[in-house]
Order: C-alpha cells, then sequence, then structure tokens
C-alpha cells in the first residue's frame, strides 16, 4: 500500500510540474525607396537596405513566459525585447523589463507590423520606444486598462555612474471596447504619462532637457525631419486620445497627442501636438478582427490583400516658448498583400512637406518604397 500510495503522489507531483517550453523567433525586412526631396539639404538618397533583422526566442513555464529579442540592423547589434511576464489569469498579467509600454493605439503593434508600413510621425515623437520597466495589464472583452512605472532610455544603455540620477514616470491606458468581434469593432481610449527630464552628454544639459525628434518617413535613409531641443526642462506632461471603428472590411483609426514640458528660469512652456487618421479597407478579404490583448486590430488573414490612406500632422514649433522644431504633414497611401502567415509584401507612397524648422529650409520629399518582410 506505501508504495502505491507513492506512486500515486509521484504521478500527480509529475503532472503538475509545468513543462518549460521554448520557440525561436525572428524577422528580416527588406526595404527598396525612391527618394526625391525638393532640396537636398536634407541629404536624402534613394536606395536600398535590409532595416531590420531580429533573432530571438520566447518561453513558457506554467504561468510564467518571458521573451528575449536582439536586433541587427547596418551593421549594429541592438538589444530589443527582453522581459519576464506572470500570468494572474486570463485577464491580468505583470510584465517586467525591457519592452514598448501601453501608450494609445500604436502600441497594439510592433514597428514592423504598421500598416502603412511606418508609424506615424506624431507616434514617433511623442511616444516611448522601448524603456526598462514594470507594465500591469487587465483587459477583458470590453476594457482594456495599463499602468506602467518605466525609467528612461538611457538607462539600457549606460549605467548610473556615466547617467547620473535616472529620470523616472508613469504611463497609463485606458480602452472601452463596447464592440471588439471579428467584422464588426469599436473603442475608444484615453492616454496619459509623466516623465522627468532627460540625460544628455553635455554636463550643462544632464536632466535639464527632451529632444523630441522625428524622421522622414523611410528606413532606408534615416535623416531626421524635425527635432526639437527643450532646455531647462523639468517635467514632461503628454496626453493622447484614440478612437477605432471598423465593420466589416473597412476601418477607420484616429489619435491625438498633447505633450507639455514645463521649465525652469521663468521660461515658458513648450507644448508641441499631433495627429493622425487612417483609413483602411480589404479590397481581398471579408472582414477585419480585433487584437485583444493588445487593443488593437489583428494582422489580417493569409491570402488577404489591403489599402490604407493615412494622414499625420505634427508640431515641433512653439513661438512662445522660442522652439521651432518644424510643422510637418504627411499624405501617404500604402498596398498590403498578406500571402501567408510568415510573409508581407507592402508599397508605399508618401508625401511629406516640413516648414518652421530654425537652421533648415522648408523642404518637401516624395517617396516610394517597397517592403518585403519575413517573420517566423
Amino acid at each position: 500500500m506505501l508504495m502505491v500510495a507513492l506512486v500515486m503522489a509521484a504521478t500527480i507531483f509529475a503532472q503538475e510540474e509545468p513543462k518549460l517550453t521554448a520557440k525561436p523567433s525572428g524577422r528580416i525586412l527588406f526595404d527598396a525607396a525612391y527618394i526625391n526631396p525638393q532640396h537636398q539639404e536634407d541629404e536624402l538618397k534613394s536606395g536600398v537596405g535590409i532595416p531590420d533583422m531580429r533573432v530571438g526566442v520566447g518561453f513558457t513555464y506554467g504561468q510564467w513566459k518571458g521573451k528575449i529579442d536582439m536586433g541587427y540592423a547596418y551593421g549594429k547589434v541592438n538589444m530589443k525585447d527582453v522581459w519576464l511576464q506572470y500570468d494572474f489569469d486570463k485577464e491580468n498579467f505583470v510584465r517586467g523589463g525591457y519592452f514598448i509600454h501601453q501608450y494609445g493605439f500604436q502600441s497594439s503593434t510592433s514597428s514592423s507590423f504598421k500598416e502603412t508600413m511606418e508609424e506615424p510621425q506624431s507616434n514617433a515623437v511623442f511616444n516611448n520606444d522601448r524603456m526598462i520597466g514594470l507594465m500591469y495589464e487587465h483587459s477583458e472583452n470590453k476594457f482594456l486598462a495599463t499602468a506602467s512605472v518605466v525609467v528612461e532610455t538611457d538607462a539600457m544603455k549606460q549605467t548610473t555612474d556615466q547617467i547620473g540620477n535616472e529620470a523616472i514616470g508613469a504611463m497609463t491606458r485606458l480602452l472601452y471596447r463596447p464592440y471588439a468581434e471579428r467584422g464588426k469593432m469599436f473603442q475608444v481610449g484615453i492616454s496619459g504619462g509623466i516623465e522627468g527630464a532627460r540625460y544628455s552628454s553635455k554636463e550643462e544639459l544632464n536632466h535639464k532637457q527632451f529632444t523630441l525628434a522625428t524622421r522622414w518617413p523611410t528606413r532606408v535613409a534615416k535623416v531626421n525631419s524635425q527635432e526639437a531641443l527643450v532646455t531647462d526642462a523639468k517635467t514632461l506632461y503628454k496626453f493622447s486620445p484614440e478612437i477605432m471603428y471598423s465593420y466589416g472590411r473597412f476601418a477607420i483609426i484616429g489619435q491625438y497627442y498633447l505633450n507639455n514640458i514645463t521649465r525652469d528660469n521663468n521660461l515658458e512652456s513648450f507644448v508641441g501636438s499631433g495627429a493622425y487618421v487612417t483609413l483602411r479597407t480589404l479590397v481581398k478579404g471579408r472582414e477585419y478582427s480585433p487584437n485583444m490583448n493588445d487593443g488593437g486590430i489583428a494582422t489580417p488573414d493569409p491570402g488577404n490583400m489591403e489599402l490604407c490612406l493615412q494622414y499625420n500632422y505634427t508640431s515641433l514649433s512653439d513661438h512662445t516658448a522660442g522652439i521651432y522644431g518644424g510643422y510637418l504633414n504627411d499624405w501617404a497611401l500604402c498596398y498590403n498583400f498578406y500571402p501567408n502567415k510568415y510573409m508581407i509584401w507592402r508599397v508605399r507612397a508618401s508625401w511629406t512637406k516640413v516648414t518652421n524648422r530654425s537652421g533648415f529650409a522648408d523642404n518637401e520629399v516624395s517617396i516610394l518604397e517597397t517592403r518585403l518582410q519575413v517573420k517566423f
């Protein structure tokens, strides 16, 4: 009897012990672009490139999961996602590490899965890239809520004896989605955040500045289209409402950004703003479906074809603060083909105009580019 009891106990323990599973992952982007600037001052040139290549691994162990992702682009190695997550249940988890924290609709897809090939410039400048931090998420049928505490981006690149006391911040995204089913989606949300002034290699600017910048919409040439250096900075407050509606094969997404940076020495605060609107339609395929965990639209089904039209406006000039980073207007038309679950082919045509840039002439740039994306 004792032997039988021991065998039964060992069997139950073996059944309860979770299994560690690991899965390799990766992606490669192949880009080609024809770039036609009105003026050559921005040094924009046509060509080809592999702007992103990643190799990583994801793992699960019971209620634990994690990811490690390394990027290789233009001869440089850099860290992408590195995080560990604990799932309390199907609706709640906490994630810690280095990753993109939820802030607005664009948080629902990674940089390579933007439906218009490149993310809106307003999101690139007013949102953050990956940051070390801790994020809690609650996601159910009609609601999604996140709360994050973060440290500045340079904390991943340098130690505190170089950076100094690291700037900290907090952000949240709150989303209400009364309809979240295949072929019928509607959601409204609001995001907000607060951050301390950022690191600078110049001692007189260290943790007394924010540099807000965005590039011309191509990765073949990485050239800034706007840049605003906000000196004597204290605290950044940011706010972003969003809306998404989709019915059948049509979808519309809109988001607004407002960033306010308070300053020392009786200087006026700097205010930057931006917005984008995206229209999407499946020219081959029946309907869009929701991405519940990330609060967005899932990648269309294999075999689908899609057209997207996007308008983006970004302001980094504030005359009351005496800072002129530029006004940007961008129109983009994109065709996407999803031949299978591992590949995407995109073609993008865009026209971008930037004015009111301190030290730079106004410029207009037309770009025609294509990308073959492989993900495994």
